[in-house]
C-alpha cells in the first residue's frame, strides 16, 4: 500500500518521483535555490569571501540536486538500498551546507542595510535572496526528514 513517503522499501522511478513526498521536493528545491543564486549572483559581491561561500553553496546544491532529480527520474537507481541512504546522505550535506550560507547571508544583507551608501534595489535583492535561502534549507531539511524516513523502511 502506497503512504505519503512512497511505497515502504521502494525507489520512485520515472514519473513517479512526484507523487511521492520526499521527491516532490525537488522542483522546489531547485526553483527556490535558483532564485537564491539568481538574486545573489545580480547584487554586488562585497563582501567577497561570504557571497563567494553562499554562491558556492547555492551552485553545488542546484547542481548535486538536479542529478540526483535526473537519476531518479531516468530509473538509475534500480531501487536499492544504498540509493537510498546516498540521497539521505546528501540531502543532510545540504541541510548542513544551506543555513551556514543562509546565515553569512543575511549577516552581509544586515551589514548593508548599516552602510547604505549604494541603492535601496541591492539590499532588497539580499533581503529576498536571504527570504529564498531560508526557504531552501527548510525545503532541504524536510526533504532530509522524509527520506530518512523512507530509508529506515528498507
Amino acid at each position: 500500500m502506497a503512504t505519503n513517503t512512497g511505497q515502504m522499501g521502494f525507489l520512485p522511478s520515472g514519473g513517479a518521483i512526484f507523487c511521492t513526498i520526499p521527491d516532490i521536493l525537488y522542483l522546489p528545491e531547485l526553483i527556490f535555490g535558483g532564485l537564491t543564486l539568481a538574486l545573489v549572483a545580480s547584487t554586488y559581491l562585497i563582501p567577497y569571501n561570504p557571497q563567494a561561500y553562499v554562491i558556492s553553496v547555492t551552485i553545488f546544491c542546484f547542481i548535486v540536486s538536479f542529478f540526483w532529480l535526473m537519476v531518479f527520474a531516468c530509473g538509475s537507481h534500480r531501487n536499492k538500498s544504498s540509493w537510498a541512504s546516498a540521497d539521505v546522505a546528501y540531502h543532510g550535506f545540504a541541510t548542513v551546507l544551506y543555513p551556514s550560507a543562509s546565515v553569512l547571508l543575511a549577516l552581509v544583507t544586515i551589514g548593508i542595510a548599516q552602510i547604505q551608501t549604494e541603492t535601496t534595489l541591492i539590499y532588497q535583492l539580499d533581503v529576498a535572496a536571504v527570504v529564498f535561502s531560508f526557504l531552501t534549507t527548510l525545503l532541504y531539511f524536510i526533504h532530509t526528514i522524509f527520506s530518512a524516513i523512507r530509508w529506515k523502511s528498507f
